[in-house]
């Protein structure tokens, strides 16, 4: 690009064209290029001649220039020919769109040269111009001006403490707010004499923190902010002002670095209760679970603001994988608005405080930053903030990242993104206001990347100087960002000297109680309505597992439920297909009073709406279901009008959600579990596209799902529901992999199960809000059976009854008995259909339909009916996966068992069709002797 270009990588006959553009209508262009050209004319038209007395004529030519980045002569790229009026417009628009580049952001190093391009001579100005008057002072708000006032101006609002990328932005009034703010506001930000001692006295308490733990737990693992503690004033001044603007609560997700700060001078956490897990004199409750380490639990508080807004302050539990927990807050946020706050998300605000290397490097970001304008996980904008320390663990940012910026994700949603220096507290507290007013007009995300360091090694007991040691010998010898304000501000003569010293005083006193273990008052805390609720669940009991709690319903509901389900609206016209499906539906319910698995899944959802619970489906093609067998929601054949039938019903009680997902299943899993985790009264359901897709949401599963309750004493009623089965449809669609879930399955924390009964899914759904307690349920879903013509229940098994972990074989005698087969989920519908057809009469079919906690009392039981019988264990599923080693383990001692299934194998299964019917047969014939 040649020097005179000011417009990132333009293509100067692109340009021409736009002005082309422009002259024949001005509104065919973006509004920016519409002001910029609006003002080329008014230049043209008022300062025509130049200094040399020749008129400057610009044409409009179309010819496209040999090279395209090189200006033509005689168009409007042409800098020698332009007025000067417009080439100081230029620079203007130079600054807002690459200034950032050169902004004074790194309070450890020099930047290095981005090749920013935006000094007077770039534009044909020089120092024979800096006198001169220009009306462009009027675009940043100074009035006519000379060039060097205007100049000053924009080094002042774009090359100080603080960049901004904004001009990417593309709707019109969302831009120009910004624009404004930053150069008005910026340019005249001046805090009050109490904020600069709000500013301090947060600054103070962060270094306090710090010191403390420095001295008094030398060389623990604490994760310290230092280096960043202008993260508490950050916070400080974000939350209060949210607070001015509506908002009421707050969650922060966060990984471990300034966490336990966060936790005591954000939270109100006192520090007695903090070291006390430092010192080991918690007295840990191991019959909740086995806990987790300090900097990963989360905590709640009710803070007052200093204007006296109340706000309700949660830190999310979070496992040491980094960026896991933020889908996690952005799912529990919007349980908050959809209940507590009646789709008010102004009321509700995420923070998520990201690292440098991990907002860089984790695709978890990605994921849900592409979710923050969808329907069904918009938050009402997500405030973002990088403590951008410049190395991850040991790891320079020039090996974390191939873009400039570790923000630069932001993009993608036309998120504005302020970099700031973490030495400078006021910059870094003008950022918080302006992103707090931001997302509270415009409920988007937006991003601040505060550049600081790490004044210790990647944990305390860490030596960066390993691997960083020139940049580690620069922040030895740096002052902390506390002992930088107190300089300027006394430098400035803000604060008279006394005030300063006044302060500083009040820092070592603090400082000082705190080593002297000073009690603290723990802040009020009034719990909020979900808290109530989940106050009036319990912790589960071994028992309750013996025997599932009632869950049938009134006739009465089945028939509200059928009449939404069948009911189509006057003007209505669905697809032929559709037409028949809702025949059928409607005959299954008012006629065979028979439900197949779709009628049963959908009337479960129906009878929770009826009794005030929120029902919330999400995941890849939900709505039509993977299957085309769910239809919640239909659509006109003409107008393409959604109806959702279960969100029409007459006296719904509750929320019904149903929303096809984007496509990803980590971010997706992880906001429904945060959706669970608010909201005890929500049946939150994550439908994966096939089973084996959950494999990419393994981290969630690991961390949160399996874990959560034991490590946070978090309970969490999510259903995952997992279509598995062995159909002939290869590797990646046949195998939810059953054995991972089992592996994780100890103490009651999780549900596995692999039903074969429309009825029995229909309990194990209602049976989740049933308990008087939470757990996590995995269900192996069926994809054969949707429409298999023996997977029917009658009504009368919906009216009443409970869910039945094992199913009997009511068909032979049990005197005939000679071997019993214990399976799960489809191969059932295979061996009963084989076993039909060669008329056995000996071999007994029981149904393991709930894997884990494993009703063991039940089968034993069963098999008590069959005595001296032998009794085998079969599965579609190679021998090392599936059901088999998790059986083995737990019923070894109890019953000699030998396995039918397919031989160990790498792959879960057979590419060809052929191998996998020929694999099918034998494990039939096998089981039945046949």
């Amino acid at each position: 690009m040649d020097k005179f270009s000011y417009i990132a990588n333009a293509h100067v006959s692109y340009i021409d064209e736009l002005y082309s553009s422009f002259k024949n209508d001005p509104s065919s262009i973006d509004p920016s290029w519409k002001e910029f050209f609006e003002g080329f004319d008014f230049a043209l038209a008022n300062y025509g001649e130049e200094e040399n007395g020749s008129s400057s004529s610009v044409a409009s030519s179309t010819s496209v220039p040999k090279n395209g980045s090189l200006a033509t002569p005689g168009t409007i790229m042409d800098m020698e020919q332009l007025p000067k009026e417009i080439k100081v417009r230029a620079l203007i628009h130079a600054h807002r769109s690459r200034a950032h580049l050169r902004s004074k952001t790194n309070p450890v190093r020099e930047r290095r040269d981005r090749k920013a391009l935006i000094d007077p001579q770039d534009f044909g100005l020089g120092d024979a111009d800096m006198n001169t008057v220009f009306q462009a002072g009027n675009e940043i708000g100074i009035g006519s001006a000379k060039l060097s006032d205007i100049i000053s101006a924009l080094k002042t609002i774009y090359e100080g403490p603080m960049g901004f990328e904004y001009l990417y932005i593309r709707d019109p009034e969302m831009l120009d707010w910004f624009k404004t703010k930053v150069e008005k506001e910026a340019l005249a930000f001046n805090p009050s004499v109490e904020e600069k001692k709000r500013i301090l006295f947060k600054l103070n308490q962060a270094v306090v923190f710090e010191n403390f733990l420095h001295t008094k737990y030398l060389g623990q693992k604490r994760f310290s902010l230092e280096g960043g503690e202008s993260t508490i004033p950050f916070l400080d001044a974000v939350i209060n002002t949210s607070a001015k603007h509506g908002v009421e609560e707050v969650m922060i997700g966060m990984a471990h670095r300034g966490r336990l700060n966060v936790l005591a001078n954000i939270m109100g956490k006192t520090y007695e209760q903090i070291f006390s897990e430092f010192e080991g004199t918690a007295k840990p409750d191991l019959t909740m679970g086995d806990g987790d380490v300090k900097y990963h639990m989360g905590y709640s508080s009710d803070i007052v603001t200093p204007e006296d807004n109340k706000v309700h302050l949660k830190l999310a539990p979070n496992p040491s994988h980094l960026e896991a927990v933020n889908p996690v807050v952005e799912g529990f946020i919007r349980a908050k608005i959809d209940s507590e706050h009646q789709g008010n998300a102004k009321k509700a605000l995420p923070i998520l405080i990201h690292g440098d290397a991990a907002v860089a490097g984790q695709g978890i970001v990605y994921e849900v930053t592409q979710m923050a304008g969808l329907k069904g996980y918009n938050t009402g904008g997500t405030i973002h903030f990088v403590i951008n320390n410049q190395v991850g663990f040991t790891t320079d940012f020039d090996d974390a990242r191939s873009s400039i910026y570790c923000t630069d994700v932001a993009k993608i949603i036309d998120a504005p993104v302020i970099h700031v220096n973490g030495d400078n507290a006021e910059a870094v507290v003008f950022a918080a206001k302006l992103a707090a007013e931001f997302r509270q007009k415009f409920s988007k995300d937006i991003f601040v990347d505060m550049v600081c360091y790490r004044r210790h090694g990647h944990n305390e007991s860490d030596e960066p100087k390993f691997t960083q040691p020139e940049l580690y010998n620069i922040i030895s010898k740096h002052p902390n960002p506390r002992e930088i304000y107190i300089k300027r501000l006394t430098e400035r003569g803000d604060f008279d000297a006394k005030i300063a010293a006044q302060m500083d005083e009040e820092f070592r006193q603090l400082l000082q109680d705190r080593l002297n273990m000073v009690k603290e008052k723990p802040l009020p805390y009034q719990a909020t309505k979900f808290e109530r609720e989940w106050g009036n669940l319990r912790r589960s009991k071994p028992e309750d597992f013996e025997q599932s709690p009632e869950t049938g319903i009134q006739e009465d509901q089945i028939t509200k439920v059928a009449e939404a389900l069948t009911t189509i609206p006057k003007g209505f016209k669905p697809i032929k297909q559709i037409e028949v499906q809702m025949k059928q539906r409607k005959d299954m319910f008012f006629e065979s009073k028979e439900l197949n698995w779709a009628a049963a899944e959908l009337l479960a959802y129906g009878s929770l709406l009826l009794e005030g619970k929120t029902v919330r489906i999400t995941g890849q093609d939900v709505q039509r279901g993977t299957f085309s067998h769910r239809h919640a929601v239909i659509h006109d054949a003409n107008t393409n009008q959604p109806y959702n039938s279960l969100k029409e019903m007459k006296e719904r009680k509750g929320q019904f959600h149903i929303y096809n997902s984007l496509l990803s299943e980590y971010a997706v899993l992880g906001f429904e579990y945060g959706y669970g985790m608010a909201n005890p009264n929500s049946l939150t359901i994550w439908e994966g596209q096939f089973g084996d897709f959950a494999n990419g949401a393994q981290t969630m599963i690991d961390q949160f799902i399996s874990s959560g309750e034991s490590k946070w004493q978090k309970q969490n009623g999510i259903v995952m529901l997992l279509p598995h089965g062995y159909e002939g449809q290869g590797p990646e669609h046949s195998n939810a992999r059953p054995e991972r879930f089992l592996q994780l399955s100890a103490e009651y924390n999780m549900i596995v199960a692999n039903v074969t009964e429309p009825s029995n899914f229909f309990h194990l759904l209602r049976r989740q809000l049933t308990w008087e307690f939470r757990k996590p349920c995995i269900v192996m879903s069926p994809k054969s059976l949707l429409r298999h013509p023996k997977v029917i229940s009658p009504l009368s098994e919906f009216t009443s009854g409970t869910f039945r972990e094992v199913l009997p074989d009511t068909t032979v005698a049990t005197k005939d008995v000679k071997r019993v087969i214990l399976c799960t989920g489809k191969v059932y519908y295979d061996l009963e259909e084989a076993r039909e057809k060669e008329k056995i009469k000996n071999v007994a079919i029981i149904r393991i339909e709930q894997l884990h906690p494993l009703p063991k009392k039940q089968i034993l039981d069963v098999l008590n009916q069959y005595k001296g019988a032998e009794v085998v264990w079969v599965q579609e599923e190679p021998e090392n996966m599936g059901y088999w080693n998790y059986l083995l383990r737990l019923l070894y001692k109890d019953l000699p068992m030998q396995v039918i299934a397919r031989k160990p194998s790498a792959s879960p299964a057979t590419g060809y069709n052929k191998v996998h019917v020929e694999e099918q047969k034998n494990i039939v014939s096998q089981a039945l002797k046949v």
